[in-house]
């Protein structure tokens, strides 16, 4: 057995959630053990207690579909009973849906769910909730140090079973029965198929859509399986969004959706089997946000296009802010601007992480299938098409991520020597315009596109992103980067090639 460290708790911290190895392979060991799972749990209760300032707390606790997940399951309820907690079992569960645990029906003081999003099999972690929302990393850091030297309870709490997913799905029902407002069966008529990628999504096809009168049968891998024997389930991967894509054509659906493993993401599949996802998903999405609010703000992410901002501010009439990658921080840059007066209705990522504002900030891929869903009832009852509302969307010729290695354990001060020294670089640049407005890294206009250099916050990697309204630009605008990193000798420039 491994000895607990409390750096070796530290090191499971990914941002906002806690992960690690939960399924011993041929070159890794567990590292989410029962008893850090246990000592995880007790100091999350412990953490909770002080923040609420109360003794008989009551917390709701879900899963996804991972092979792990009944086992840590088990030493997380294990642990919230031995501090006197009443837990809500709620069996297979969406991340989101936790969350609703919160608000919706039996109010729970907070939530846990099992998940490692679309990581691999091997994987899993821990994203706990409160009424605020997901936690903030500084909130994980202080639950991960006072883990070290928790032990388990004397008390004992109680298990209570509770199919909270009934009432999500219900919500998310009566939420398109009333906005698209033509009875108990507004999908009928509409062929709507659903990739789940063997996660928890599945539920979306059977408990949302099909009782509302869709056809559900050109659907494929609902059923849960923490092997993901047919594709990883995640919307920006390749192979998942054309097995989405072939998915649509080969059933002949009016629409496809597909989900990633705990369904705080999605992305989306038209009529003709063209995916909406990235920049397009953001748009599709930006029109939903801004009916109603013309002159809002919508905050996504920074690998956006020129050409989104166009849409969303010339067709739009609304406002883009450009803020950094990673969904809780444009969340946080939202919320940030709605408490300063600032209308901001959207925070959205390109990676199909989409947050609103009328649904808590919550990131919940369900949430915005349901808006697109009755979005695209309304246009089939007028015999249009969602194509029809993004087709001004002007759309890179060419686009391509280039993903920089750095050789160094402690890369955060060279990666940023490296970005610093591209910007002087870029200065001195004839045809070259730093962006002014940037919150991440380093990003220049070119002509007919632009490139961002940044850095990853966990690993050592600097992705390279460019994109160009000209063929054969991006790979000179490549070429020429390539030279200039060639000094740094601690890149690992493979992937160029």
């Amino acid at each position: 057995m491994q000895m607990i460290t409390e750096d070796s708790l530290l090191k499971l911290k990914s941002g906002t959630d806690i992960r690690g190895v939960a399924v011993e392979t041929e070159t890794e060991k567990v590292e989410l053990t029962d008893e850090v799972v246990e000592k995880i749990c007790t100091a999350f209760v412990i953490w909770l207690r002080k923040k609420e300032n109360k003794d008989d707390l009551r917390i709701a606790v879900g899963h996804d579909s991972r092979i792990s997940a009944q086992r840590i399951k088990n030493a997380a309820i294990k642990a919230f009973i031995s501090e006197g907690t009443a837990v809500y079992d709620c069996y297979l569960a969406s991340t989101p849906s936790m969350f609703m645990s919160i608000v919706l029906d039996i109010q729970v003081d907070a939530s846990l769910e099992i998940t490692a999003s679309h990581h691999p099999y091997q994987r899993n972690g821990l994203k706990f909730f409160t009424r605020n929302g997901g936690l903030e990393g500084k909130d994980v850091k202080d639950i991960l140090e006072l883990a070290y030297s928790a032990e388990l309870g004397t008390k004992e709490g109680k298990v209570i079973p509770y199919n909270f997913m009934h009432v999500y799905c219900e919500h998310l029902r009566n939420t398109i029965i009333k906005e698209v407002d033509c009875g108990n069966k507004p999908l009928a008529g509409l062929k709507i198929s659903v990739d789940a990628g063997n996660g928890v999504g599945g539920f979306y096809a059977s408990d949302v859509l099909e009782p509302l009168g869709a056809d559900v049968s050109g659907s494929q891998f609902l059923e849960p399986d923490g092997m993901f024997p047919n594709h990883i389930p995640n919307p920006e991967n390749k192979e998942a969004i054309a097995s989405a894509c072939e998915m649509v054509k080969n059933s002949k659906s009016d629409f496809g959706l597909i989900f990633d493993t705990d369904v705080d993401r999605m992305g989306c599949v038209s009529a003709d089997g063209e995916e909406i996802n990235r920049n397009r998903l953001v748009a599709l999405a930006s029109v939903i946000a801004l009916d109603g609010n013309s002159g809002a703000t919508v905050v996504t992410d920074s690998l956006t296009s020129d050409g989104l901002r166009e849409f969303i501010e010339k067709d739009l009439g609304g406002k883009q802010l450009r803020f950094k990658r990673g969904y809780k921080n444009v969340i946080d840059k939202s919320i940030e601007l709605n408490n300063g007066g600032v209308n901001s209705p959207l925070a959205i990522e390109t990676s199909g992480h989409a947050a609103l504002k009328e649904n808590y900030f919550l990131d919940d891929g369900a949430y915005l299938a349901t808006k697109i869903v009755i979005l695209l009832a309304k246009l089939n009852q007028q015999g249009k098409c969602i194509d029809d509302l993004i087709k001004n969307l002007k759309e890179p010729a060419e686009s391509v991520e280039i993903r920089i290695p750095i050789l160094l354990d402690n890369f955060t001060a060279y990666g940023e020597k490296v970005i610093a020294d591209l910007q002087k670089y870029a200065e001195n640049r004839d045809g070259w315009e730093v962006e002014k407005e940037n919150y991440e890294g380093v990003r220049i206009n070119v002509k007919g596109g632009w490139f961002l250099l940044r850095l990853s916050v966990h690993d050592p990697i600097l992705p390279l992103n460019i994109e160009n309204d000209n063929i054969g630009v991006c790979a000179e605008i490549a070429k020429e980067l390539k030279e200039f990193f060639a000094s740094f000798d601690k890149l690992d420039l493979k992937n160029f090639d």
